[in-house]
């Protein structure tokens, strides 16, 4: 068997569609159905269950996919080791919603002032994509908010980031100098998406305090929170780095708690990961990044 078998197999068990994975590869559909075949007779398994016109892995072939990724990645890793010694290649990195809207953009301008000949890849998208880009190599670095679900994924927190309330601007608690979940869970509550960071550790507070509310509104889009917040349609908590600018422009009040909900950002990476010189660069970088811009990280 070769790379190419491996390679072809890879990405057809990521697309659950030869039809998407000669696309991507730019093969023909024959040649991609041909290579899983000969997969098949080599190793005297079925990889797939044909259902219909679509595909779904059987149970020896998600094994065989763990083995397979880890062969391709490595021979990825092997090339960009190579490529990366005289500072040429590319590095692909992938953040959280929040992450990518307020942190990544200083990141990838002081990184490829340091690095002008690398080309730097980005991707954004909710945490739990990112660790999913992570596993599958199609990432290198990962920076999320909070701790990875998957054994295979490494952590390292590289700053932390406050929670906090936001309430309209002549709202009741609006005077006082901080507030409470017990206090805001008496008020209309609006709320990220299920699934979102920020919303699993809102409901875990609540949950640790016996407090129980039911969002009238629910939303991906902080934005959206935010401008209903300052129209009096109810209270919210989110990250301190996403209301930074609406707090300064006085759109709503934001207060801290009486007893801090913090979290810590992480920068993540598969623990098979070959980190570069480069990719080992862009971490020192997340790293310095609370003490070179101070004004992210407080409330």
């Amino acid at each position: 068997m070769t790379l190419r078998h491996m390679t072809i197999f890879v990405t057809v068990y990521q697309h659950s569609s030869v039809t998407k994975a000669a696309g991507e590869l730019h093969l023909a559909q024959p040649s991609v159905s041909l290579a899983v075949k000969e997969l098949e007779e080599y190793y005297g398994i079925r990889l797939f269950d044909r259902i219909g016109r679509g595909i779904r892995p059987t149970e020896a072939g998600s094994e065989f996919y763990s083995y397979a990724l880890h062969i391709v990645s490595l021979f990825e890793d092997m090339e960009k080791k190579i490529k990366n010694w005289d500072t040429l290649g590319t590095i692909r990195i992938g953040t959280s919603i929040t992450i990518g809207t307020h942190i990544l953009p200083a990141l990838i301008k002081s990184y490829q002032e340091a690095f002008p000949s690398l080309r730097v890849e980005a991707v954004v998208n909710n945490s739990g994509l990112i660790e999913q880009h992570v596993l599958d190599n199609t990432i290198d670095l990962g920076l999320i908010e909070n701790q990875p679900e998957h054994a295979e994924i490494q952590a390292m927190p590289f700053m932390k980031d406050q929670l906090c309330a936001i309430l309209p601007t002549d709202h009741p608690l609006a005077v006082q100098s901080c507030v409470t979940l017990s206090q805001m869970a008496a008020y209309p509550f609006l709320m990220r998406e299920k699934g979102s960071a920020g919303r699993e550790i809102l409901e875990a507070s609540f949950s640790l305090q016996h407090l129980f509310v039911r969002p009238i509104w629910e939303s991906s889009s902080t934005q959206a929170i935010v401008s209903a917040v300052s129209q009096g349609l109810g209270v919210a908590v989110l990250p301190y780095l996403l209301v930074e600018k609406d707090a300064r422009e006085n759109l709503v009040k934001v207060l801290p708690f009486q007893k801090p909900l913090s979290r810590n950002l992480n920068i993540i990476y598969h623990k098979s990961k070959y980190l570069t010189p480069n990719m080992e660069a862009f971490i020192r970088l997340c790293q310095d990044f609370p003490r070179l811009h101070p004004d992210k990280n407080s409330l």
